[in-house]
């Protein structure tokens, strides 16, 4: 049917419809000619129209990028992937999703983007030179962190006033801290810093962070710490994640023995859209985890194992010690016993020669022995206990003490004797004792011309 109504036309026509057509690139031959039909075939003033409409697209986009910079967001024309950007950064792969603000839509909406553009740009232009300005003044009392973990409960608090206790379970601990316990667990780290002027946070916070399909995932599969960076503690950590607009989130995990971030979710992101980016995430980065997990366990193993060879030579190095501490000590023992017997050998020796000069000067004092005929002497016969005799002159008037001083000169006497008498059996007392401090005499003790006496032996006794 296009060809009947294409001969209907002039040639001029033709050539203008022809001309539209590779001007816009629309395949419809109908739908060409409908629109020159309603601008009277006037090809000039439709192709003016479309040059005011790119120059008033290009003039909104400039503005748009330039509030864009503003706030963080990057540049609309650089739009972010529908998929996480990875980002090399550091030697790390870092994935990277920023939601933008909606473009206004319509007429109306763009009329009231219009209107409050300059508003908007004065308003921020002279907050961030007013914000300048009073750093010079007055330090940010940000700067001084005194109570991180008083801080994290100062935020806790106020987002249950406001957006209820159905929430993700907070860390209620430093930054610090949730990094050694997340780096201790070899779980992921969830980092959410609050911007408590931006407009885009309460909304998340109360449709998306609320969540319970968002709840559910960050409770089961990671650890949540959040802070605002109204606070010393978030502003600190602030510092540290360079955060280009709210909410923001950082995904934290060791990876390569080093606490990194491996995400970053920025911009006002749906509950749905943010289940997708963090088990993305979590799946992208979970081979560092089990890695790290093997290797964490195949230490631990290496420590056991050197632990136990540790042991097991201390034991055995403390069985040689104690073998060698009895070796020592049974030749201490020996070396005692040894010494013990020959002092006891000195002694004895000692002793024996002490009693051999004892014996001699016994022997040199004894008075000299009376003749035979001498009618006071008496004889004396001694039986000694190896059953030898021993005969010898006494005066009667002589202390029983020769006696005993006699038989203690002898070799074949024992150390120790008493001497007794047969009739009447009696121990003569030879030797002073209490009872006779002073011996009797011979002729005292009814000894006369001849007598046997017996040796009694003592020594054992």
């Amino acid at each position: 049917m296009a060809a009947p109504e294409e001969r209907d036309l002039t040639q001029e026509q033709t050539e203008k419809l022809l001309q539209f057509q590779d001007l816009t690139g629309i395949e419809s031959m109908d739908q060409c000619r409908h629109t020159l039909e309603q601008h009277n075939w006037n090809i000039e003033k439709i192709l003016m129209l479309v040059w005011w409409c790119i120059i008033l697209c290009t003039c909104q986009a400039a503005v748009q990028d330039r509030l864009n910079e503003q706030e963080g967001v990057p540049s609309v024309f650089n739009p972010p992937p529908s998929r996480p950007l990875q980002v090399n950064t550091a030697d790390h792969r870092i994935y990277s999703y920023v939601v933008s603000r909606p473009q206004p839509r319509g007429l109306l909406g763009w009329g009231y983007y219009l209107i409050m553009l300059p508003f908007r740009f004065t308003y921020y232009t002279i907050l961030d030179i007013f914000r300048f300005a009073l750093r010079f003044i007055r330090p940010d009392p940000r700067s001084r962190v005194t109570d991180p973990v008083g801080d994290i409960v100062s935020f806790m608090h106020s987002f249950e006033e406001k957006y209820g206790r159905a929430h993700p379970v907070f860390y209620q601990g430093t930054y610090s801290q949730a990094l050694n316990d997340a780096k201790r667990e070899l779980r992921f780290l969830l980092v959410y810093l609050h911007g408590d002027d931006h407009q885009d946070s309460d909304e998340f916070c109360r449709n998306t962070l609320c969540a319970p399909e968002v709840i559910s995932l960050i409770n089961t599969r990671m650890l949540f710490w959040a802070c605002s960076t109204n606070k010393p503690e978030g502003y600190r950590v602030s510092q540290a994640l360079r955060e280009n607009t709210y909410p923001f989130l950082a995904m934290i995990m060791l990876k390569d023995r080093r606490m990194t971030v491996v995400g970053r979710l920025e911009g006002l992101i749906q509950p749905d859209d943010l289940i997708n980016q963090l088990t993305f995430i979590m799946d992208a980065n979970q081979t560092y985890l089990v890695s790290e997990r093997l290797e964490r366990e195949e230490r631990n193993q290496t420590q056991v194992l050197r632990q136990q060879q540790d042991e097991a030579y201390l034991a055995s190095l403390r069985a040689d010690q104690e073998k060698e501490r009895k070796k020592r000590e049974e030749r201490e023992r020996k070396r005692r016993k040894e010494e013990e017997v020959q002092q006891q050998k000195l002694a004895e020796e000692r002793r024996r020669q002490n009693l051999q000069e004892e014996k001699e000067r016994k022997l040199e004092c004894l008075p000299p022995e009376p003749s035979a005929n001498d009618p006071e002497s008496v004889k004396i016969i001694f039986k000694l206990p190896n059953d030898t005799r021993v005969e010898r002159r006494f005066h009667s008037s002589q202390s029983l003490t020769v006696i005993h001083d006699f038989l203690f000169s002898l070799k074949e006497s024992p150390e120790k004797f008493q001497i007794e008498a047969n009739f009447p059996r009696r121990v003569l007392p030879c030797v002073p004792s209490e009872e006779w401090p002073n011996p009797p005499t011979l002729q005292e003790a009814g000894l006369s011309h001849t007598e046997v006496l017996f040796v009694q032996d003592l020594t054992d006794e």
